[in-house]
């Protein structure tokens, strides 16, 4: 990774403006069509009913033969009015677009080919897929509506933590699919929940190979000359105290690259044998020397 200095520069993509919200909203859009697309090619043809409001739709497609996209929209406008009443008119605005869309793409896209009638393939695809697309409308400061806003009504009245509230929803729907479509297909909807999920962190943590040192040592200021000089990084210095001896001492925190671990370590052992290190992974690192700043949500 080679050093950007970006101090004092404005970031490619600013927090607000005009630029900020026609990114936002091409995020939201592709992310609905490719979680419209995802849903159509794998989980309806194969009712996998991984919870939220499409989950929802799946089941009563399977019991009304009711068309999904107009049972989205159904279950959509009640909850959009009441995220609007409980959460604000900011919130309901950024949910409107992805309430509105995700089912008109599903209703547009819904006599796609199906790729697999495997159940197995189905939830690990249609995870994948309903995972990026959702991610994407996340990055894109968006939401789909459904029943996060429930989520996030029920937090704001009982307390309960939002991942709570989203398991206890989200359960809801996986046992009326085991009822309605047997439990079998409820145990592949788990799948398909844990396979979007996963992704959907991923898009938000993000990919990165960076890890985080924290060394402790006897000869941290030499260490640290070595770590500047000769491996070319940026530290910190953090105030410590030995739970044993209470002793004052300094911690040295740095930012490396995969590619940059074994030097480090052999700097340090170099310099100090008996240092005590911990390298643990930093999934995102913004700012100088690594990546130009970019403002995200």
């Amino acid at each position: 990774m080679q050093k950007i200095n970006s101090r004092n520069k404005p970031p490619l993509i600013p927090l607000n403006g005009p630029l900020r919200h026609t990114v936002d909203i091409m995020l939201i859009l592709v992310g609905s069509l490719i979680t419209g697309l995802a849903f159509n090619l794998f989980f309806l043809p194969n009712q996998i009913a991984s919870g939220g409001v499409s989950g929802l739709s799946v089941l009563a497609e399977a019991w009304f033969k009711a068309e999904p996209a107009f049972t989205q929209w159904a279950l959509n406008i009640p909850l959009f009015i009441l995220g609007v009443i409980f959460l604000g008119k900011q919130y309901g605005i950024r949910s409107l677009l992805g309430s509105f869309v995700l089912p008109l793409f599903i209703f547009l896209t819904k006599d796609g080919p199906v790729p697999t009638t495997n159940p197995l393939l189905a939830s690990i695809y249609g995870g994948i897929g309903v995972g990026l697309g959702l991610g994407l409308v996340f990055r894109g400061r968006g939401s789909t509506g459904g029943l996060t806003i429930l989520a996030q009504i029920i937090q704001k009245i009982t307390g309960f933590s939002f991942s709570l509230s989203v398991v206890l929803l989200d359960g809801t729907v996986i046992t009326l699919a085991a009822f309605v479509l047997g439990m079998e297909q409820a145990m592949y909807a788990l799948i398909g929940l844990f396979v979007t999920g996963r992704v959907i962190n991923a898009l938000e943590v993000g990919f990165s190979t960076t890890k985080v040192a924290y060394i402790i040592a006897d000869k941290t200021e030499e260490i640290s000359q070595a770590i500047l000089n000769d491996l070319d990084r940026g530290l910190t210095k953090l105030n410590a105290q030995g739970g044993y001896t209470g002793d004052s001492r300094t911690v040295l925190m740095v930012v490396v690259g995969q590619n940059e671990i074994t030097r480090l370590k052999a700097i340090v052992r170099s310099v100090d044998p008996g240092a005590f290190v911990i390298i643990t992974e930093a999934h995102e690192v913004l700012g100088e020397g690594f990546k130009r700043e970019v403002q995200s949500p």
